[in-house]
């Protein structure tokens, strides 16, 4: 996905996924199609590369970058991968998990915490419940779990405290209403936290984020079918941001290559070099891991 005002870690995803004429990729978090349109260029003539997004609007985006007979663009998650492969196996799959820039860049879409919006989250706003929903039936210590598991949040019991103070008080219904809470159970003034290195409810923001979407469980599935999903040798890159996401893809590497599934993996993760992190700082945190299947 794009990350700031470009796809992360784009060469490098190039680079391990070796995408050659006449292969079929997978990109299973589509985003503005960054990579995909990389991608396309290199499986051409013969390729075939489907693309799958959740957001209807981001979705629409791609279609316009992306054209032609050997390409198909679905609407849905990656958790359903081997059903949107409809029995076929991929050569390569891609996997960028998260949020995109342009999902949080639009303050109607309620993922930012410096842009006043409504407290919605959902990457596909007709389905689900919005973030404030969500916030607004949590007990105190799920709240709390959620926020030291999925953000590793250290004021987790806090914060969630606060917020089940405070919405006893009114409802939390914009982002404006959560960002502010969060500040004052962090002992952060709204300027001082405006020019945080790290913003205060950054972490918050990002473990509900997860939760709205069902990020973890979602990338569990898409984990336990990726074998399934690859042909014989195809590779799978997968781009975490979060330390919880990239414990995940990391023991379920590990698990797959010591059962014999997977004949190689990433020693360690891959990260953006000085350049990139200097010019994008949204992709500072992207760790990419990658697994090639047995022949």
């Amino acid at each position: 996905m794009t990350r700031g005002h470009e796809t992360v870690l784009l060469e490098e995803v190039v680079q391990v996924l070796h995408p050659r004429p006449g292969t079929l990729v997978a990109d299973c978090t589509l985003g503005p199609g960054g990579h995909s349109v990389a991608l396309l260029e290199r499986i051409r003539p013969g390729g075939f590369l489907l693309g799958i997004d959740a957001d209807p609007a981001i979705l629409e985006r791609a279609r316009a970058r992306l054209v032609g007979d050997d390409i198909r663009l679905v609407r849905g998650n990656f958790a359903a991968l081997p059903q949107h492969l409809e029995g076929r196996r991929a050569d390569a799959v891609l996997a960028d998990l998260g949020v995109s820039s342009p999902q949080i860049d639009d303050p109607a879409r309620g993922f930012s915490y410096r842009k006043p919006g409504p407290l919605d989250m959902r990457m596909d706003p007709t389905r689900g419940k919005p973030a404030w929903a969500v916030l607004e039936r949590m007990g105190e210590a799920e709240l709390a779990r959620v926020l030291s598991e999925w953000g590793d949040e250290e004021d987790a019991g806090r914060i969630a405290r606060i917020v089940v103070e405070r919405r006893a008080q009114a409802p939390i219904r914009t982002t404006q209403d959560l960002a502010a809470i969060v500040c004052e159970a962090r002992g952060f003034s709204w300027k001082r936290a405006a020019g945080a290195k790290l913003h205060p409810a950054a972490r918050t923001f990002q473990a509900l984020r997860m939760l709205v979407n069902r990020e973890p469980a979602n990338l569990e599935r898409l984990l336990a079918v990726l074998p399934e999903c690859l042909a014989p040798g195809g590779v799978a890159a997968l781009i975490a941001f979060h330390s919880g996401e990239d414990r995940l893809v990391k023991q379920a590497f590990r698990e797959g290559h010591r059962a014999g599934v997977y004949a190689e993996i990433a020693a360690e993760p891959i990260g953006p070099g000085p350049d990139e992190a200097a010019r994008n700082p949204r992709a500072r945190s992207a760790k990419l891991r990658w697994a090639r299947r047995v022949t």
